[in-house]
């Protein structure tokens, strides 16, 4: 980028002057006045338009590359360019927020019901003749390791996880897919940790996937969307239901 571009750049208040810089800059990326790939203009250069210190401009530009929309190159050749937008830092977030524990299993719970069903409903109206092939191909596993009970517990979650994911990619809308995908790649802990396993509950999981997936293949948005609904607030319950079990116990 030309040093002689105008960004519009304003001198800090003083009384936020870290936070300004970095919403300045952020600013003028996701209005397009900094595109993927421009350099932004070098430090000296920041630190008199903004009439802020080294250190402070410094702290403001490692947020900034932490957030993952510029990037910092020491040496000979390098300096400050502007970052493709991605779901790197996205994915990286939600998977230590998930994996971590700290979430309610309240909080999941509303989450996944909320997009389930939405995901559920575009992939009956977006499914492909090979979509829905594969999905009954996955349908077919789900029904094997049924049929050999608790033994196949693992395995048969496994699919459902599959079936999930496959429903979000079937979905065509990458934000449903990603969310999807990192969700059911990092909750299985969740599972393990509050849902019991019983001949009955793999029985009515199977029939919960058998109706989404014969409306998905059908084609009918609104009963795809309801099953989905439906089978993902029963693990809620069940899930909710044993987590404050063991949070009594821990007073008795």
């Amino acid at each position: 980028m030309s040093g002689k571009t105008n960004l519009d750049f304003q001198r800090v208040k003083k009384s936020r002057i870290f936070q300004n810089v970095v919403d300045q800059i952020r600013d003028a990326i996701l209005e397009g006045r900094l595109n993927p790939g421009d350099m932004l203009p070098p430090e000296r250069e920041l630190r008199e338009t903004f009439n802020v210190s080294r250190g402070t401009l410094r702290e403001a530009l490692r947020v900034l590359e932490h957030m993952g929309i510029i990037e910092i190159k020491l040496g000979t050749g390098g300096g400050i360019s502007v970052k493709q937008a991605g779901i790197d830092q996205l994915k990286e977030s939600l998977t230590l927020l998930i994996r971590s524990g700290t979430l309610p299993i309240s909080e999941i719970g509303e989450f996944r019901e909320g997009i389930e069903g939405k995901i559920a409903s575009l992939a009956a109206k977006r499914a492909s003749v090979d979509d829905i092939k594969d999905l009954e191909e996955l349908i077919a596993s789900a029904v094997a390791f049924n049929e050999q009970g608790l033994s196949a517990w693992n395995d048969f979650l496994d699919i459902d996880q599959q079936i999930h994911k496959k429903l979000a990619e079937i979905s065509k809308n990458s934000l449903y897919s990603y969310s999807a995908r990192i969700i059911h790649d990092n909750i299985r802990r969740y599972y393990d940790k509050y849902l019991d396993n019983t001949i009955d509950r793999m029985e009515d999981n199977l029939q919960d996937l058998r109706n989404m997936v014969d409306a998905v293949k059908n084609h009918l948005p609104e009963k795809a969307a309801r099953f989905a609904e439906n089978h993902v607030r029963r693990f809620n319950i069940r899930m909710g239901n044993n987590s404050a079990d063991e949070s009594m116990n821990k007073f008795i």
